[in-house]
């Protein structure tokens, strides 16, 4: 197959940067894509930071200033992993010169935010995506597959979480992280998990929650105490389009749980656990069975799943987080070679978004909240 190279600018040289890196680096030779992604240009916040990180990641240069990269001739597709505050800026300036963009969620801080960048995605007619990487494991796809084919019938509940505990010890002292909504524990971790809900069960109609602080003070690194001003934890109540039922519960104060992105699916034939801190098993129960054979059935991932046999030929032997990042580049280099935009894009981030800030507004109204309303 003939490749081509695309020069490909990251904006952010952190944890999700350094991932993207890697996964561009890699993508070609896992999945042999026709565009060969060519790390061109880093943007970190100082020009000593971006010109360390592109030593050590393998780009061509380096910049402090996003705007020089997104004008960059050779950059030719831009992936956004800095924070939220700076998504709606980078895009916009994006689009406008016809570039394709790779967001990491949230989509943009606020819900204002995030409808400003769908509206220029649309109206540049470019590839847009948003990165929710955990639905992309071949045991999630592998959920979709089988409730697409009906195998466990109409769903009537879906039972969901992000839980994880970095903040589970109140002695951690106070960051970025604790100060702000946008980086609160909505803003942060429910995003993954209503994205698998839209993935797994569809839009949601309507949703109750209530969401609290439950470290209020922290430390900070002088040992003073600081007012937390975002959230630690919530619990959501949905009514699906579908007409299911489903509730969420996200927190970073779950002692225990590192990285506890789960799901539990009921349908009229049958239901599916999941949990990510076992990603490479899905547990099917199939309705109708012998009582003396009844029991959820672990299913090891392998190559017959999705995306997995490009990884590796051995069932069981597993993919990781990396892979996931791998399989995103996958898809957005798919996009850009087909034209033709791949989920989840911009619009799907924008729904995160309007489920996040309905979640807020029934916290603060006491009341179930109509998501066309928002």
């Amino acid at each position: 197959m003939e490749t081509r190279k695309l020069g490909v600018g990251i904006v952010g040289g952190g944890y999700m940067g350094k991932a993207h890196a890697v996964a561009m680096q890699a993508v070609g030779a896992v999945f042999d894509t026709k565009l060969r992604p060519s790390l061109e240009m880093v943007c970190t916040t100082t020009p000593e930071g971006a010109i360390r990180k592109a030593a050590e990641l393998g780009f061509k240069s380096s910049t402090a200033n996003w705007r020089d990269l997104v004008r960059n001739p050779d950059v030719e597709a831009i992936v956004i992993a800095s924070p939220q505050k700076t998504h709606l800026d980078i895009a916009t300036a994006a689009f406008e010169l016809g570039k394709p963009v790779f967001c990491e969620k949230p989509l943009g801080r606020d819900l204002t935010d995030s409808r400003a960048m769908t509206r220029a995605a649309e109206a540049a007619g470019c590839i847009n995506m948003v990165g929710f990487n955990y639905i992309r494991t071949p045991a999630s796809q592998l959920a979709r597959e089988i409730i697409e084919a009906g195998e466990i019938g109409e769903i009537s509940y879906i039972r969901g979480e992000h839980t994880e505990d970095f903040f589970a010890d109140p002695l951690i002292p106070a960051t970025w992280r604790t100060q702000g909504r946008a980086n609160g524990t909505m803003g942060d971790l429910s995003p993954h998990i209503i994205n698998a809900s839209q993935a797994l069960a569809g839009p949601m109609e309507r949703v109750l929650a209530e969401i609290e602080t439950v470290v209020k003070e922290r430390p900070d690194a002088n040992g003073q105490m600081q007012t937390v001003t975002n959230d630690d934890h919530a619990q959501i109540m949905c009514r699906f389009q579908s007409g299911a039922l489903g509730s969420f519960y996200v927190s970073r104060t779950a002692f225990g749980r590192k990285m506890g992105y789960a799901y539990e699916i009921f349908g009229t034939k049958g239901a599916i656990r999941f949990d990510q801190e076992d990603q490479n098993a899905l547990w099917l129960y199939e309705g109708g069975q012998p009582v003396a054979r009844e029991g959820f059935k672990k299913i090891l991932t392998g190559p017959h799943h999705p995306d997995y046999v490009n990884f590796c030929l051995g069932p069981g032997h597993g993919t990781g987080y990396q892979d996931q990042i791998i399989i995103e580049a996958k898809d957005f280099l798919t996009a850009i070679e087909t034209g033709e935009n791949l989920w989840p894009t911009f619009a799907d981030g924008l729904y995160v978004n309007q489920v996040v800030e309905a979640a807020w507004q029934s916290n603060d109204s006491k009341s179930w909240i109509d998501l066309q309303n928002v």
